[in-house]
């Protein structure tokens, strides 16, 4: 064969092989997400009434085009390292919203109204968070994980009797999520007694590192990314800031073929807020009041991740029966946010910019 034959060959198998790579790449790429499960999540995270509802308090989720609330039931841990759970069962003391009373309550007042509920208990921990939890031997994680199964089933039953669509079945747990056998095995039990959607919320700091997604409907994330250091930053800073969060977030999506949803995403109303958004507004009191730079904050979410496809929606934190008028706070309510939420809920974009 001459060495122009071979010239030729070769270039048709270099041709015939990028052709190869651009097509795999293609059909890759098409699997990158997973369709969505009907209409994204328009969500608050509902804060518990400490006494009955008097009528009329979720009315105005609707009229800003809210379609979901959270409800937030909780177990309490003494100590981070202590293995023993207290829930309802063990107490009464606790607020009318978080009793189970409560939460059929609030359930029935919403689906009267078209929204649909999450369940989404939190464990509650003297002097720390969730995210501390951590035990010092075996026997205590295992005493631990038994504790929280009894926990989760408990209201696991109380979703699956009054039909609620989806169950969060943990919340920031992130120092014992590497546990997957003993999660896995939580997520079977709760689907023995629960048809519903089930999610956990995994921190920000840690839902790369969950490897039980597969077992789940949806990748939850408490998204409470820093997007911008110092006071009052740009909205083509909020927006850089996102940029770097989206492609791991696609990415874990991709790998395990599930829609993300934010089970919690807020900022407070301070000149801070897109720096450490986690922070509580009483770590705040020094910062300068802003309903403008709170605002921003929801707009350059919306912006950025509102319409990516392997978003499932969000539940923004948080919503009071009754607004408050403390500041520094997370709440959007009565504020410029507010009105944010309400545009980009209901769909008129324009209208949303003019408002800032």
């Amino acid at each position: 064969m001459s060495c122009k034959n071979l010239a030729r060959n070769h270039l048709l198998y270099l041709t015939f092989m990028v052709m190869v790579a651009i097509a795999c790449s293609a059909a890759k790429n098409s699997e990158t997400l997973t369709t969505l499960d009907g209409e994204k999540h328009r969500g608050v995270c509902w804060v518990a009434s400490p006494h009955p509802l008097q009528g009329g308090e979720l009315e105005i989720l609707t009229e800003i085009g809210a379609s979901h609330i959270s409800q937030t039931p909780f177990g309490w841990q003494s100590q981070v390292q202590d293995p023993e759970l207290r829930w309802e069962t063990h107490t009464d003391k606790m607020w009318w919203g978080e009793s189970i009373h409560g939460l059929q309550a609030t359930l029935d007042s919403a689906r009267a109204l078209g929204l649909s509920s999450m369940l989404k208990p939190h464990l509650w921990v003297r002097g720390s968070w969730p995210g501390e939890i951590s035990m010092k031997n075996e026997t205590d994680w295992q005493t631990w994980f038994r504790n929280y199964k009894a926990f989760i089933l408990y209201y696991a039953h109380f979703a699956e009797k009054n039909g609620l669509p989806l169950l969060c079945v943990g919340t920031e747990l992130e120092k014992t999520s590497h546990r997957e056998s003993d999660w896995r095995g939580i997520i079977k039990a709760v689907r023995e007694v629960y048809s519903g959607k089930l999610t956990y919320a995994a921190n920000f700091t840690e839902y790369e590192r969950v490897a039980f997604w597969d077992a789940l409907d949806y990748i939850g994330v408490q998204a409470y990314f820093p997007l911008a250091m110092g006071l009052d930053p740009a909205l083509t800073q909020l927006h850089q800031g996102w940029q770097k969060v989206l492609p791991s977030l696609e990415n874990v999506s991709r790998d395990f073929q599930k829609p993300i949803m934010f089970t919690e995403l807020g900022y407070c109303d301070t000149q801070d807020a897109a720096q450490e958004p986690w922070l509580w507004p009483n770590q705040r009191k020094e910062v300068p009041i802003s309903q403008e730079m709170q605002a921003l904050c929801y707009q350059a979410f919306f912006e950025a991740v509102w319409d990516k496809p392997w978003f499932q929606g969000v539940y923004f934190w948080k919503w009071y029966p009754r607004s408050r008028e403390r500041v520094p706070d997370f709440t959007p309510q009565n504020k410029l946010a507010q009105g944010v939420m309400r545009t980009f809920f209901l769909g008129n974009r324009t209208q949303g910019k003019e408002n800032l």
